[in-house]
């Protein structure tokens, strides 16, 4: 093997504190069985030599920090505990403590130390392949207070597997075991702590925010961690400021003082988050006051407990302080072993000779004063001071100074060793140094579990221990700022818990600040980009007709489902559209009712004119009661049917009605069409349509086929597309209730049906339209079936355009006409007869008008059956005047011939054979 001897360099004979061996190295230590070693920034700052050429010599250090101290005498606390205790019978635990001064190299300095083989009389690294039988000089470390140090430490540390187990150092890429395999630690990883600070912002309504962290492993790996957290929380970093990690460093108060000036040109930006250290923080903390900048601060848990930050003159000015730190059990005995500190030795203690020192030298100084007069003393000033002045020990300085966060885990970092190393002891001689190895060792604190007050505390697979956060508050309180418990977070959980109401109305007051790019689009507007390069900058639109949004800021509208229900513009809920349909309550419902219900007493009235003046010539010639009966029922149920048109769509309205209309209405057809026929036939005087019209003129076949065949086309329609309550969306903010036919094409063949009915009787009543002026039905059929037919191709076009609630009533006013417009014709001029014309409502005057109309046309009778096609109306009167000379005064007969047909014979009709045929027309009618 090879052996590396680790230099120590020597500064001067007369600087006491230099090193000028190995031993002069430590800054506290005890003799032990089991020596843990621990790594501390008990110094700010390392001191840079001013000679030229820079030699490889480790300086002195400056900026005495009071809480890293305080870190130091817990650890020494804990073991002193621990070896007073049971816990490890007859093994006493020692301590080896180096300063790192915040600084990599002299930390490295340190771990080569703690990698010397134990008992080595020169402190000698062996290099080895295999490390498994190798005893180094400490079986574990505590620290380092920062996480860059430990991450170069436990790189160096792993070689051997020597546990590291750090009370301070967070960033998340610790976590990482594989190249950190001995490391653990007693505080969460930054992940949780940067989760915790976006929640904190998200609720407090923040999206626009700065950052400044410091330019080491530490800062940039918190900042990356919080940048993933904001983005995914559309959280917006307005500015991120990197300070240099090290106050030595020349451009430190140029980045400091842009750091400022990038805080007072972002106006917009009221909340700004501090990755730092202590010493970084009080430097930035004195700019901004110089400055008055008024901000809330959300501090990183590395300072928000730090007293000496929170004591600055004029802290008040900075604005509020709402920090993140680690939630910490009873430290009562740590602060009892402060009061008697005064007591203990110092001979193997430099940090508490050092202490003391300082105490005399600042001795004369208020509280500020006297811890800015500490920090800023070197190890060289103190070497000028010859120890003349007796020290005034201030025990209320330690405790004012204590973090609970930090002292609670550097203690509990001792207590996860002490268990771990009790785990080996259990079968071992642990007073041999060698009786175990640091890996083996390793392995037992993977699985320790500590009792940590009342709770089970122990390391996950990653090596961090998942304690709580406190959310402090620094709070002025009589005129001093104090530094207050105002929630805890609850890491698994993710959500904040309040002891009381006074707290989280502190918690709600943070909301009153606002740190926003733009301003929050309120419910019914929706965020649109600008061309900001950040998403949390923006313009506020509103959401469109048919959308909403329920929230603030939100990034995109809702639809609202458009079937049921619809939203105006710059709407932040969706309204239920309204159902309309054609109600009993509509005015115009109740006017067609009306109407119906007119028409409804017209029929009866009808019925009673008929029923009581049932032996009258017009009720005998309207077809007789039966017939009449059954026209006028007809009527009743089509007056009926538009109720069915009324009110809420149902199954079976929407089936009733059009059934029932359509089969009424051909009823009602096929019965004028018999009369039609029947008029005609008894006025015709022609052989050849008399013939015809004897074999159309079949009553009650006529009208049950007339009527069965719409009967069969509407039982058709309701089975195989049957009608059905359909909703209408065409209207934006309603919907139309209503019926669908089902079918348009059956729907229009009941309605041709009908119409072709209608044109069937039309034409046969037009037929007869020249009848008896006094007694002329058919002309009034003719009339009613004109009503009707313009009444229907009036209403296609309207029906096809019409659409609402409406609708139905289109199709009511359209039944309405053509039943009205049927009846009157048809029942009228009759009922006007009856009443007012009574002296025209007997046989004799009816048999009076049939014998004129039948005298008038008797004469051309015979004309007509064998009138000829002449061109000249002379050879008419040739075929007159022959007829005369050849008459025969007995028996009256005439005979000539038609060109291209053989002889007729004809017979010239006497005088009273006007008195026969009317006879017969009256009985045929």
């Amino acid at each position: 093997f090879v052996i590396f001897l680790i230099p120590c360099f020597v500064v001067g004979s007369e600087v006491a504190f230099s090193c000028q061996n190995a031993d002069d190295f430590v800054g506290a230590s005890s003799p032990g069985d089991i020596v843990i070693g621990g790594l501390f920034a008990v110094h700010s700052e390392m001191l840079h030599p001013e000679e030229d050429p820079i030699k490889p010599v480790i300086q002195n250090c400056a900026g005495f920090e009071i809480q890293v101290f305080l870190q130091t005498l817990a650890m020494i606390h804990a073991i002193e505990t621990i070896n007073n205790s049971t816990l490890l019978s007859g093994v006493t635990l020692g301590y080896e403590i180096y300063d790192t001064c915040a600084e990599v190299t002299k930390a490295m300095a340190s771990a080569l130390r703690f990698l010397s083989k134990l008992n080595s009389s020169e402190d000698a690294v062996e290099f080895k392949c295999n490390y498994s039988d190798y005893i180094p000089r400490v079986k574990a470390v505590t620290g380092a207070s920062y996480s860059e140090v430990s991450m170069a430490v436990s790189r160096l540390l792993a070689l051997q597997l020597i546990p590291q187990v750090s009370p301070a150092s967070s960033a998340e890429i610790l976590s990482d075991k594989i190249r950190f395999p001995s490391f653990f630690r007693t505080i969460p990883s930054d992940f949780h702590q940067t989760r915790a600070m976006t929640r904190l912002i998200c609720e407090s309504g923040w999206n626009w925010i700065g950052v400044i962290a410091t330019d080491d492993d530490n800062g940039r790996f918190a900042l990356e961690s919080f940048g993933v957290q904001a983005m995914a929380n559309n959280v917006c970093i307005a500015f991120k400021e990197m300070l240099p990690a090290y106050l030595s460093d020349s451009t430190f108060h140029t980045k400091v003082d842009q750091a400022i000036e990038k805080i007072v040109k972002e106006k917009r930006v009221n909340v700004i988050v501090v990755f730092m250290r202590q010493f970084h923080v009080l430097k930035l903390f004195k700019k901004a006051i110089e400055r008055n900048v008024n901000k809330i601060w959300i501090a990183s848990d590395n300072w928000s407990a730090a007293v000496k930050i929170s004591t600055i003159p004029n802290i008040r000015q900075l604005g509020t302080v709402v920090g993140f730190g680690f939630k910490y059990g009873d430290i009562s005995s740590f602060q009892e072993f402060l009061r008697n500190l005064h007591k203990k030795p110092t001979e193997n203690n430099k940090f508490l000779r050092e202490y003391i020192m300082l105490l005399s030298i600042c001795a004369h100084l208020d509280y500020h004063d006297f811890q800015t007069c500490i920090a800023n003393q070197s190890q060289d000033n103190l070497l000028e001071n010859d120890g003349s002045k007796p020290p005034i020990w201030r025990d209320d300085f330690l405790n004012a100074n204590v973090e609970p966060g930090f002292i609670h885990s550097t203690m509990l970092a001792v207590y996860a060793i002490a268990h771990a190393i009790k785990g080996q002891c259990k079968d071992r001689d642990c007073k041999d140094p060698s009786a175990f190895t640091p890996w083996e060792l390793l392995e037992e604190l993977k699985r320790v579990v500590i009792i940590d007050g009342d709770k089970e505390v122990k390391f996950d697979s990653k090596g961090d221990m998942s304690t709580s956060y406190d959310v402090l508050l620094w709070k002025e309180i009589d005129g001093h700022m104090e530094i207050t418990t105002m929630a805890e977070y609850d890491a698994e959980k993710g959500g904040f818990i309040f002891e009381d109401e006074e707290k989280k109305k502190d918690f709600l007051a943070l909301k009153k600040v606002q740190s926003t790019c733009s301003q929050p689009c309120r419910p019914g507007q929706v965020k649109k980009v600008t061309e900001s390069p950040h998403t949390c900058c923006y313009e506020c639109i509103y959401c469109p007709e048919n959308h909403y949004s329920n929230q603030t800021d939100m990034d995109y509208c809702y639809r609202c489902n458009n079937k049921t229900y619809w939203a105006p513009i710059n709407s932040s809920t969706c309204y239920r559209k309204t159902i309309y349909f054609l109600a009993w309550t509509d005015w115009f419902a109740i006017f067609l009712l009306l109407l119906s219900a007119f028409g409804v007493v017209l029929v009866l009235s009808i019925c009673v004119i008929f029923t009581k003046n049932l032996d009258t010539p017009v009720v005998k010639a309207s077809g007789g009661l039966t017939v009449c009966y059954i026209i006028l029922f007809s009527h009743f149920l089509i007056f009926l049917s538009t109720v069915f048109f009324i009110d809420v769509p149902t199954e079976f309205k929407c089936k009733t009605r059009q059934a029932l209309f359509g089969i009424s209405f051909t009823l009602c057809i096929s019965c004028i069409l018999i009369k039609s026929l029947k008029i005609l036939l008894a006025f015709s005087f022609d052989p050849k349509l008399q013939n015809f019209l004897k074999c159309m003129y079949k009553p009650i076949p006529t009208v049950v086929t007339c009527t069965g065949i719409q009967v069969i086309i509407c039982t058709f329609w309701l089975i195989f597309r049957t009608p059905f309550v359909d909703q209408n969306f065409s209207i934006p903010r309603a919907i139309i209730l209503e019926c669908n036919e089902g079918s348009i094409v059956a729907f229009g063949i009941m309605l041709g049906y009908i119409a072709a009915l209608a044109f069937i009787c039309f034409i046969f009543a037009f037929k007869g339209r020249k009848l008896p002026e006094n007694y002329n039905e058919a002309k009034f059929i003719t009339f009613g079936m004109l009503i009707y037919f313009i009444a229907w191709i009036v209403f296609i076009p309207v029906y096809a355009t019409t659409f609402g609630k409406y609708l139905p009533a289109v199709e009511i006013i359209v039944v309405l006409i053509s039943n009205y417009g049927i009846l009157c014709c048809t029942f009228l001029p009759k009922c006007y007869i009856i009443i007012y014309k009574q002296e025209t409502n007997t046989k004799s005057a009816f048999l009076k008008m049939v014998y004129t109309y039948s005298s008038k046309s008797a004469g051309s009778v015979a004309v007509s059956q064998v009138s000829l096609d002449s061109k000249s109306s002379s050879f008419r009167a040739t075929i007159t005047d022959s007829c005369q000379a050849e008459n025969d005064s007995v028996n009256g007969n005439c005979h000539f011939q038609v060109p291209g047909q053989s002889l007729i014979k004809g017979k010239v009709l006497p005088r009273n054979a006007a008195r026969t045929m009317v006879r017969k027309r009256v009985s045929s009618i």
